[in-house]
């Protein structure tokens, strides 16, 4: 499987991450569904996981594959390990808040409801979660994790992240 996927990383990189995103993006949904709110198939909000799998495929995995590639050519210091950290901070101190705000108002635009409202309820609470694990997942990935990697990495993790993330946004 891996090789599989190398070969699609290969031929054509911002596809192949943009679906594997969208599809991880919808497992964390289906995720939060069923083993947290435990709704049962029948009651499966399937428009739901559609625009977390859309968020994904569409907005969160080509940006994040570009940030990736611009953290690696424009943060660089004299250590790695000071490289690293400048990356965190980078990844944390301007992607996280603004591509939480960005999830956040997507969600509430293709939901009909109003953004200003879904920020002013969660935005708070979601940063703050981020902040409480993704600057570690970020330094591993940073450290040990090939660049061309590095966006299947974070959502692997973002299974929980978003099962975490689409619980809050429907609550």
């Amino acid at each position: 499987m891996l090789g599989w996927y190398q070969a699609r990383l290969a031929a054509r990189p911002l596809l192949t991450q943009a679906v594997t995103t969208s599809i991880l993006f919808a497992v964390g949904d289906i995720t939060a569904q069923q083993l947290v709110e435990k709704k049962g198939a029948e009651k499966h909000d399937l428009a739901r996981t559609g625009r977390m799998a859309l968020y994904g495929g569409t907005i969160f995995g080509p940006a994040a594959a570009t940030w990736f590639k611009v953290l690696q050519r424009h943060v660089n210091l004299r250590s790695a390990n000071a490289t690293i950290l400048a990356r965190v901070a980078c990844d944390q101190g301007l992607f996280a808040p603004t591509f939480i705000g960005v999830f956040l108002s997507s969600m509430a635009v293709l939901e009909g409801t109003s953004p200003k409202e879904k920020l002013e309820r969660n935005y708070t609470n979601a940063l703050t979660a981020n902040w409480m694990i993704w600057p570690f997942v970020q330094m591993v990935n940073f450290k040990l994790v090939p660049l061309q990697h590095r966006l299947l990495f974070v959502n692997v993790i973002s299974i929980g992240w978003n099962c975490y993330l689409s619980f809050l946004n429907s609550s």
